[in-house]
């Protein structure tokens, strides 16, 4: 079944429709990295061939490097060959192409920030006229502080009617535990307002994961049924297939639960769990979902045991071709004890979630890169139709598929044509892109224009980043303290055998993906 569109194509209306930024300079921090050349950059382009972006922006790349403005620019336009997925349309290139410039430096010498604000000035003079400038910190963490200090330390920061506004996009992991956290919070506000910094998590842009609190609250026939009476458990999965990659360095530091649970997975968790907000802003929004970090009963000692499952892939198949194990991966040290796949049976407690587990897992080499929650309905109190099968019928199953399919699924018991009354579960499928007929637009599309406009509904507030470490930081402190090695899982499964047991002792099982 398939549920049909009412408008055509809607999705990049629905960004026109919203309020065009004023001229601004995007200034980004790391333009020869990874993020910037695959995400960012795509994004930029992408915008602004849509009308999305005013006709007086600037991009201003600084790094590490002696280039000019035409070098930055040939360096821009090859990240687009390579990484934006359709041609590049020489007309538009030539405008965006238009808006940017270059400031070398190195990040802790304080001449480079100097000379970024008369870049910046120039710039304003030339094209920008309004003083609007946007820091993004596509770096890697290590360098988050001397960037922060450079910019406050040039009074870059500054925010005022005179002189436009002023913000700073800061990327996940952010902090290393609580510790790392606070003091990163604590610097941020040294030279920032909390209005002017936007944690980016870029899952949050995924037009799925947006459509959760319009899925819940502008449709009265779910929002009745979304607590404890009537679901049985929740599930959130984020898989990945491919390993660690390159990012072996990082990963020894970092492992699943700081990666992925600690952000991703409970943002996730965050927005299927919380109270319906008093109004769809920033302030509300982000109140709820700190209320549901805070209300995660906390797993301390051999709770941990108990509730979380720590896995390490080895060798094994990942699509047909053999691949190493996490151990032989460039940067990973023999023997690491570091993680890369987790799950969790998590309680909450609030009233309307009390008694429902939430299982959580994430992993790297999985058999498939797929992202869904899942919330299984109870089943039905008398089982009238069927009593000739073997066990109960399948639970009815609500699905939000946030990758790689967008979309949402329904399963329900269905009466099998003829004279028997045997019960099959069918599914009613709502995809973004048959019933809209046009692809989602980018996570860091929808993120970069909301930083633009000052709309930081979708990004997570220094209180949410805390909470979310407490309940972290005494799973990995027990991780440390018992100082037990993750269990080994062969590439291509779905983690360890721990990981079914967790589900299984609950006389429950893992949704098949």
């Amino acid at each position: 079944m398939a549920v049909e569109a009412l408008e055509e194509n809607p999705l990049r209306a629905g960004l026109r429709s919203r309020r065009k930024p004023d001229p601004s300079a995007i200034v980004v921090f790391g333009v020869t990295g990874d993020l910037t050349h695959r995400k960012l950059v795509p994004s930029l382009y992408r915008l602004y061939a849509e009308g999305l972006l005013p006709a007086g922006f600037a991009i201003v790349g600084v790094a590490r490097r002696d280039w000019d403005d035409g070098q930055f620019r040939d360096t821009i336009r090859g990240a687009l060959d390579e990484f934006l997925g359709d041609p590049v349309r020489e007309e538009v290139w030539q405008g965006f192409a238009a808006g940017l410039r270059f400031c070398p430096g190195e990040f802790d010498d304080p001449e480079t920030y100097r000379r970024l604000g008369e870049v910046l000035a120039k710039t304003s003079e030339e094209r920008v006229h309004s003083g609007n400038r946007l820091y993004y910190l596509a770096v890697p963490p290590s360098v988050y502080a001397p960037i922060i200090d450079g910019l406050g330390g040039a009074d870059l920061g500054r925010d005022g009617a005179s002189h436009g506004w002023s913000r700073i996009v800061v990327e996940k992991p952010f902090g290393h535990d609580g510790a790392s956290a606070r003091l990163l919070n604590a610097r941020l506000r040294r030279w920032f307002r909390e209005d002017q910094i936007y944690r980016i998590d870029h899952y949050l842009g995924k037009e799925t994961v947006q459509n959760i609190l319009v899925f819940r609250l502008a449709n009265g026939i779910f929002e009745p049924v979304w607590n404890r009476q009537y679901i049985d458990n929740v599930q959130i999965t984020v898989a990945e297939d491919i390993g660690v990659e390159s990012r072996g360095p990082y990963y020894e530091e970092a492992g699943a639960i700081r990666d992925m649970i600690q952000n991703h997975v409970l943002q996730l968790l965050a927005l299927i769990a919380m109270e319906p907000p008093v109004a769809f802003d920033a302030v509300a929004v982000r109140d709820e979902k700190v209320k549901v970090f805070r209300s995660l009963h906390p797993l301390i000692g051999s709770d941990v045991d108990r509730s979380v499952v720590r896995g390490q892939y080895s060798t094994g198949l990942s699509h047909g071709e053999p691949v190493a194990g996490y151990q032989q991966e460039e940067g990973v040290a023999e023997g690491s004890l570091t993680e890369t796949f987790v799950a969790m049976r998590v309680f909450l407690d609030t009233w309307r979630w009390a008694g429902v587990p939430f299982y959580l897992r994430t992993g790297k080499r999985m058999p498939k890169r797929v992202t869904e929650i899942s919330l299984q309905f109870k089943q039905p109190p008398l089982l009238l139709f069927g009593r000739g099968m073997r066990g109960a019928p399948e639970p009815n199953v609500l699905a939000v598929q946030v990758q790689p399919d967008e979309g949402i699924t329904l399963k329900f018991g269905s009466k099998v044509p003829g004279p028997t009354e045997r019960v099959h579960p069918v599914h009613m499928d709502f995809r973004y892109g048959t019933s809209f007929g046009e692809k989602t637009s980018e996570a860091y599309e929808r993120l970069i224009l909301d930083c633009l406009i000052g709309d930081s509904t979708l990004f997570t507030r220094d209180d949410g980043v805390e909470a979310a470490w407490g309940f972290v930081d005494p799973i990995v402190a027990r991780w440390y303290a018992v100082g037990t090695a993750p269990a080994p899982y062969e590439a291509g499964s779905w983690g360890p055998d721990a990981a079914e047991d967790l589900v299984d002792r609950d006389k429950r099982e893992w949704r098949r993906l």
